[in-house]
């Protein structure tokens, strides 16, 4: 796994062994960023981080921070190691805590984001557990910490459909093999 592009494009990044990390493949996240375009000076929530492949690339490419949550230990040494071999600690600020227990109780407030990436295990999604979650998360508040004209990008498995979310619009739904990239707009 590399940084795609960018100041750190090429760079390799560390991620766990075992699967219980799945870190955005190569393609999908240069097809993301493709979509995505300018980010400049944007602030990234990266929920779900695992590596941090994706706000690393966003930082990458021009992002001004980066807030990552993640609380599996593994991916957290991973994506401590990621950060400290590219020199990025002071433009990014890692909570070790579950997503579900921010959501509840955003810890950034009152910071806003420009683009939130929710990367969530499949599993969960599948389960319902986390269309649940991330419907209640918005109703508490996770849009208010999304800045006008910001995205929410969810990245799931092809086969599931992306939730309906009130607060925040479905713009599109992109697939690639087994994965899909949800982006919604406020």
């Amino acid at each position: 796994m590399r940084v795609i592009a960018g100041r750190y494009g090429g760079r390799t990044l560390v991620a766990p062994a075992g699967p219980a990390t799945r870190p955005t493949a190569d393609r999908v996240r240069e097809a993301l960023f493709s979509v995505l375009g300018h980010i400049e000076d944007a602030r990234v929530l990266d929920l779900f981080a695992g590596t941090g492949a994706l706000g690393i690339e966003a930082l990458s490419r021009g992002a001004a921070h980066a807030t990552f949550v993640e609380n599996a230990r593994p991916a957290l040494r991973a994506l401590g190691q990621n950060l400290h071999a590219l020199a990025l600690d002071d433009v990014t600020t890692v909570l070790p805590l579950a997503v579900e227990r921010v959501l509840k109780a955003p810890p950034w407030e009152p910071q806003t984001f420009d683009l939130i990436f929710l990367d969530p295990p499949y599993a969960v999604v599948r389960s319902g557990r986390f269309t649940d979650a991330l419907a209640k998360a918005v109703e508490r508040g996770l849009v208010s910490a999304l800045n006008p004209d910001g995205r929410v990008i969810l990245e799931h498995a092809s086969a599931e459909r992306p939730p309906t979310v009130s607060g925040i619009t479905l713009e599109a739904t992109r697939v690639y093999g087994d994965t899909a990239l949800s982006f919604y707009l406020r």
